[in-house]
């Protein structure tokens, strides 16, 4: 170290200046984009029909895209290190938020919807001959109606 440690915020953020943190931060950066990728895709199959679920994932997925993939952008082209810590702080903090508070509070609104449903729908089939169809009625009660012009046969 032959800088003050607050003016190696100003280097810029390449592998000669930041020998022992370049690689690290760059190849963890590659692998979280790729991650929040397949994660996203992985996740939303799976919770296909639920709609809080998918918002949530995609949140997860654009966020850390932008973040890892922004740090990807200033090793390439050698952005000043401060860029570095600010978006990787920013980034993990709007993960952990949209993954622990912003989303809870939706999911139990969700969860208890779908209890609801499940309960009413329990009870609807609970009766044993409300799935059953009730038989048709005999032929000579049905009231007739005389066909319409269109729905005659022409000869």
């Amino acid at each position: 170290m032959h800088l003050l440690p607050w003016e190696y915020l100003f280097q810029p953020f390449n592998a000669f200046n930041f020998h022992d943190l370049f690689w690290p931060i760059t190849v963890g950066s590659l692998f979280w984009v790729i991650a929040t990728i397949v994660l996203y895709n992985v996740r939303t199959r799976r919770f296909h029909g639920h709609a809080p679920y998918l918002d949530m994932y995609e949140w997860l997925l654009w966020t850390g895209f932008i973040t890892f993939s922004l740090v990807v952008m200033y090793a390439v082209f050698a952005f000043d290190f401060f860029f570095v810590p600010i978006t990787l702080v920013l980034g993990v903090a709007t993960l952990v938020w949209v993954r622990f508070r912003r989303f809870p509070p939706i999911f139990a609104v969700y969860e208890t919807r779908l209890a609801k449903m499940r309960y009413f729908t329990r009870s609807k089939y609970a009766h044993p001959e409300a799935t059953i169809r009730p038989k048709p009625t005999p032929r000579s009660t049905r009231v007739r109606v005389a066909p319409s012009k269109r729905t005659r046969k022409r000869r």
